[in-house]
């Protein structure tokens, strides 16, 4: 029996403008169906557009391309039956838990006598019954987070998006709030007909989806769809558990596409924010387990967060020392080079491989070349970058190039004047 189809974007794509006559992909050709008694987890490293695609989803923000329909309608504006939990608690300091909460009735045509007896309903539900008329500096982090949910769920919404709503709590407070989530969903507590949930945290996903979308970044695209058919409560040390985290990261890190080619490509190529002596440190360490280790076992052995290891990842597939396969990062031969080779070795090793395989390293170094001082100042370059990324990311990756560049000791910086400039006379006339 085919379920109902509760929200859909149709070809959604949006830019936005970052100059004159200058526009930003962030998202590209999403087509995503969310049926009745979905939970859906939307996953993708910084800078996916994850946020702006829960936003379009919502309401607030138009895509510049394509459709949104909620329930087989076009969605124009904001709609009630669309509730949204932010990451940022987002209160009124000055209003009261039950205040608060009976916002999100604000213009119904409930009478003050429901919309009273409504919000506490859904204060009780979410485990604050004796708070009403507590004040949010009252309360701690994971309380006013309940009082967030509260106010979406007041709305009795068809459709709960949740962006990143666990993400600001300690790891406890965390995990608490995500399971009586999953018991009021399971139990049929919730009003709404589906879930979607933006997070950066895979075990969260695996742990509360039943489907999960992954997106690549630059601009943000569908990567993957993997459905999580796992009885609940899920068990975190089962095979198939792990799997589907092995599955997941596998794609994360994996590249969608080869390299652009220099000066050529339509698009211009994503150096992960990732320095030298981090990726070297993961190198020397998974070299010390043998050459290969399971991304999951190894970010939780690091503590480290997918935003936080993912960027080693990345800037090691692109540099060619390592690779990614069934839910491991592996060295390559040139991976166990670069680890076991002494400092003047590796230099030259990481010399070759940045020249090789990192688009603006070798755009950087023709510059240098072309102009007779070879001397050029970091704007130059940043107005390039603009072209393609947001004025904060283009500054990211020239900082990215130019901690490589150095290391690598093709060009050198100067902090005073912000100039990149050749130090050795052997660069000019290659």
């Amino acid at each position: 029996m085919s379920r109902e189809i509760i929200h859909e974007t149709i070809g959604v794509s949006k830019t936005f403008q970052v100059g004159k006559n200058k526009e930003l992909p962030v998202l590209e050709d999403i087509n995503l169906k969310i049926h009745e008694g979905d939970f859906v987890a939307i996953l993708g490293q910084s800078g996916a557009g994850k946020s702006t695609l829960l936003r379009i989803m919502a309401g607030l923000i138009k895509p510049s391309k394509g459709k949104v329909l909620f329930k087989n309608k076009p969605l124009e504006v904001e709609n009630p039956k669309i509730a949204l939990v932010f990451q940022s608690f987002a209160l009124f300091p000055w209003y009261t838990v039950l205040d608060n909460v009976k916002i999100g009735l604000v213009g119904s045509d409930l009478s003050e006598e429901e919309i009273n007896e409504r919000a506490i309903k859904y204060i009780d539900l979410v485990g604050l019954d004796g708070f009403e008329d507590a004040y949010p500096r009252e309360l701690s982090g994971g309380m006013r987070q309940r009082v967030g949910i509260a106010r979406a769920l007041v709305v009795e919404p068809e459709l709960l998006l949740m962006d990143e709503p666990f993400s600001s709590l300690d790891v406890l407070t965390a995990d608490n709030l995500r399971g009586d989530i999953l018991d009021l969903w399971h139990l049929g507590k919730i009003p709404a007909k589906a879930i979607v949930l933006i997070t950066h945290n895979i075990e969260e996903a695996v742990s509360m989806a039943s489907r999960a979308i992954i997106m690549s970044h630059n601009p943000g695209r569908i990567k993957a769809e993997i459905e999580i058919n796992l009885p609940y409560p899920r068990n975190k040390n089962s095979r198939d558990f792990k799997f589907i985290l092995d599955k997941i990261y596998t794609i994360l890190v994996k590249p969608t596409e080869e390299i652009p080619k220099y000066l050529t490509a339509e698009k211009f190529q994503f150096l992960p924010h990732a320095k030298v002596g981090a990726i070297a440190g993961l190198i020397e360490l998974v070299h010390d387990k043998g050459g290969r280790v399971d991304i999951y076992a190894l970010s939780s052995e690091l503590s480290m967060e997918i935003d936080d290891i993912f960027p080693l990842i990345e800037a090691s597939v692109i540099l060619g020392f390592g690779e990614t396969k069934e839910g491991d990062f592996l060295l390559t031969e040139k991976g166990k080079k670069w680890a076991e080779a002494d400092t003047l070795e590796k230099k030259e090793i990481f010399k070759e491989s940045a020249l090789q395989y990192v688009q603006l390293i070798r755009q950087i170094m023709h510059v240098l070349r072309t102009i007779n001082k070879h001397r050029v100042s970091e704007d130059f370059f940043i107005d390039i970058l603009k072209n393609h990324f947001t004025v904060d990311e283009a500054w990211n990756q020239l900082e990215t190039a130019i901690d490589w560049g150095r290391y690598a000791e093709l060009f050198a910086y100067d902090y005073d004047s912000g100039e990149l400039y050749f130090e050795e006379p052997e660069f000019v006339d290659k």
